[in-house]
Formats: structure tokens, C-alpha cells, sequence
């Protein structure tokens, strides 16, 4: 099979790293990709993912027979139906379906009317609204985010007013906000692989999304840890109160669709989990945390999905832990700063070949026209430990990290830590 991914962020490297081993990979390319997935693919660095015509155009021209797109971009511009009105196989959700994402307000609606539980939540069109709300539950936390789809799922959850009012000017920008209640718990993204048959459930993961644990800045994510040890109850919650009952639902309103589906979700201390978010793609950093533990080859999850006969493949995992920790630009994610050189990465790790090493995912990095590696963007790389347990993976992970130098790099240097601390383990880690 010759495969082309659409993006160019840390995910679709790790992505593209999951098609390089398969045993069905006859050509491998990347649209546009990035510093990273010039080592495993083709990078078609000329052809812009969210442009329909250009993704066909690239697809003819290089003999593509299936497009893999996990990134959002292209599915908000309708590059899926494009592609597959003209015959060419692609993994990715339709546009009558991105309203489960692309209109947190609809999706509020859906789950209140296929009982999934959520959290509380208000929408805002003004700002002078908003501010009597917030004045009137003084002290509360709550999480504000935007009604629409934003970059890297950026989202800020604070008690303080002010702070919530500014970020929120530069959401109305786009449309209204809402506003939701903080919930306390373990933050777990869930993706699932889904045909109109059925569905097959990958590693859980929980990711980091402050830029420190005791800062109130939106990020959209500073690292990951995959697999979260939750409880069998808990897990058999997630199963039958918020997946399958979307599913359902999805079904009988003719939402359905062959493809990845991510639920953000919170696991409260009593084990009850409540949906925060659908992603109709796989999420960022939990993809770089979670593929390097997958086994099975993914075009023979493809090629059953395609068959609507995802029900027969069981999915083999490694019994390992990973530990996936975010490199970002100074400024990120309000006002990253780019254009920053990158020294020279060791090659070793850099192609990912060594097993026993950590897997360094690419994310805003490139070359220049003379070679040179620079800063694109506000996520750069992702490390990512791989280990027996959470407390090793962990360790490896931030044994590289100061190979990786660039002005203004920055980290959070406690990724994993919770799993293993005892003091602030989370209540549902399974001892």
C-alpha cells in the first residue's frame, strides 16, 4: 500500500512512525511533514494538508491509495469527502460529523440527549455576560474554552476573574465561549477506532495540560503517560456510559463514520468518569505517547475497518509503560517564538532506530532551504520513555532532554510523576 499522512505536527510524526512498520508499507509520504518525518517518509512539503485540490493532486501524481489524515485541518476543510467522491481510500471523519467537535455547544446537546454524562456548563456570546456569571460564583473554579475547535485543544481552568476575562477576549474573537464547571479527577484521553460495525479501544493515556502544576496558563498539552492504570470498574464506566451510548447516538442521527474518535475525559475520585470533549482525531500529545506501545500493524486495522470488520482484529499491545514529555517554544502557546536554530540532534536518536532508546517525535521544526534545523511553532519535539513501569519510562525519558537545544526551550519536568508518587497518586491507580 502506498500511504500518504496529512500534517505536520509531533502526532502525524508519530503517526507516520506507525506506518513505517508495517509489513503492508510499499511507499511512505508526509504532507507536508516535518524534520522528523523526512527520515521514515517522503515529505510533500509543497502541498498544503487543508487544500482538497493540492492533497488529490498529490495523490495522482505519486500513486496514493490511502490518505490518513489525523490532524484537524484537513477535516474542517472537507479534504475526506473531496478524496473520497474521487475514489482515493482515506481514514478520517466526514464533515457531518465534525459538529461532535466543531460545535462544543451541539455536542453538549447530544450528550444531554443520549444521557452521557458532562460537566455543567453555561454559553456566552459577550464578554459582559460572562463577567456578571463569574462575579456572581466568586471563588469557583471553571474551565473556559471556546465553542469552536481551536489549535492543540487550548483551554484555560482558573477561579480567578481576571484571568479568565482576558483569555476570554481573545475567544469571542472567534464565537461564543463556554463555560464550564472544574471537575476534579484523572484527565484520560480514550481513542477508539470505529466502523459502522463496531470498535476496538486503544491504550488509555493522561495527559499533562498546564505548563506547570501549579499554573493556570492554557497549553494544550505538556506531556502524556500511557497506559493510565485505571480500575476494571472504572474502565467498564467509560465503556457503557460515555462510548457506547455515543456511539449509539451517532448512529441514529446519521453521524457515524469509519475513522478515530477521541474522548477527553475526567475520572472523578468515586470512579464515575464525565466527558469533557469529542475529538474527531486523535489528540496531541496523547498519539506520541500511546503508538509506540501499539503492535499490531495499522493497515491491517485499515484494511479491516474498511470491511466494517473491526470487531475481528485483536489489538496486541506492549506491557510496557511510556512517558511522553513536550519541548516547547519560549512564548508557547500565547506568543511561541520561531525561527529558533536547532543544534544537531545525535542520529541515532533523531531516526528513531535504537529499541532500548527513547523516540524523539518531531513536531514545529523543519529545515531551512540551506539545511538548517528551526523552530515552526510552539510544541517542538516530544520524548518519549518506553520501560516496564511508569517510574523507568519516565527516567528515560528525561535522560535526552538536554540533547534537544534550542533558545528558549522549555519543559515540565514532572511528567509521570503522580502515577508513582504515592502521596498524589490519583485514587483510581490501580495499587
Amino acid at each position: 500500500m502506498r500511504v500518504l499522512v496529512l500534517g505536520s505536527g509531533a502526532k502525524d510524526h508519530a503517526i507516520t512512525y506507525w506506518f513505517s512498520k508495517s509489513n503492508y508499507l510499499n511507499a511512505l509520504f508526509c504532507a507536508p511533514g516535518n524534520l522528523g518525518t523526512s527520515n521514515i517518509a517522503i515529505n510533500l512539503s509543497e502541498v498544503d494538508p487543508a487544500n482538497a485540490g493540492q492533497v488529490y493532486q498529490a495523490c495522482i501524481e505519486n500513486n496514493i491509495d490511502f490518505v490518513f489524515i489525523g490532524t484537524e485541518a484537513p477535516l474542517f476543510t472537507g479534504v475526506i469527502d473531496f478524496l473520497n467522491e474521487r475514489g482515493i481510500a482515506t481514514f478520517g471523519a466526514p464533515l457531518n460529523a465534525l459538529k461532535l467537535e466543531g460545535d462544543r455547544n451541539f455536542a453538549r446537546n447530544f450528550t444531554n440527549r443520549h444521557n452521557i454524562p458532562t460537566p455543567g456548563r453555561n454559553l456566552f456570546s459577550n464578554l459582559e455576560d460572562l463577567e456578571n456569571f463569574l462575579v456572581r460564583h466568586k471563588g469557583q473554579p471553571f474551565v473556559l474554552k471556546s465553542n469552536t475547535i481551536t489549535p492543540s485543544r487550548i483551554m484555560l481552568d482558573s477561579s480567578d476573574i481576571p484571568t479568565l476575562l482576558n483569555y476570554a477576549k481573545s475567544l469571542f474573537l472567534r464565537g461564543p465561549v463556554l463555560l464550564e464547571e472544574h471537575c476534579e479527577g484523572v484527565a484520560i484521553s480514550v481513542s477508539i477506532l470505529l466502523d459502522t460495525n463496531g470498535y476496538i479501544i486503544l491504550p488509555f493515556t493522561s495527559d499533562y495540560t498546564k505548563s506547570s502544576s501549579d499554573d493556570d496558563t492554557p497549553t494544550g498539552g505538556m506531556g502524556s503517560v500511557c497506559p493510565v492504570p485505571l480500575s476494571n470498574v472504572t474502565i467498564e464506566n467509560i465503556k457503557t456510559q460515555i462510548i457506547e451510548p455515543t456511539l449509539y447516538g451517532m448512529k441514529v442521527e446519521q453521524l457515524s463514520y469509519k475513522g478515530v474518535l477521541t474522548f477527553s475525559v475526567i475520572v472523578k475520585p468515586n470512579k464515575n468518569p464525565v466527558l469533557v470533549d469529542y475529538h474527531i482525531r486523535f489528540n496531541d500529545p496523547a498519539t506520541q505517547a500511546m503508538i509506540p506501545l501499539i503492535k499490531t500493524d495499522i493497515i491491517e486495522i485499515l484494511s479491516a475497518m474498511k470491511d466494517n470488520k473491526i470487531n475481528t482484529i485483536k489489538l496486541e499491545t506492549s506491557n510496557e509503560s511510556t512517558v511522553a514529555v513536550v519541548i516547547a517554544s519560549e512564548g508557547y502557546p500565547i506568543n511561541p517564538q520561531i525561527g529558533k536554530k536547532i543544534s544537531p540532534l545525535p542520529m541515532m536518536l533523531e531516526n528513531n532506530f535504537c529499541y532500548n532508546l527513547p523516540l524523539i517525535f518531531c513536531g514545529a521544526a523543519r529545515r531551512t532551504a540551506d539545511g538548517t534545523a528551526v523552530t515552526t511553532g510552539g510544541r517542538c519535539f516530544t520524548i518519549v520513555g518506553k520501560a516496564h513501569n511508569i517510574i523507568t519510562a519516565n527516567r528515560n525519558a528525561y535522560s535526552v532532554i538536554s540533547l534537544i537545544n534550542f533558545d528558549g526551550a522549555w519543559h515540565r519536568k514532572d511528567i509521570g510523576e503522580k502515577f508513582f508518587e504515592k502521596s498524589s497518586a490519583p485514587t483510581d491507580f490501580v495499587q
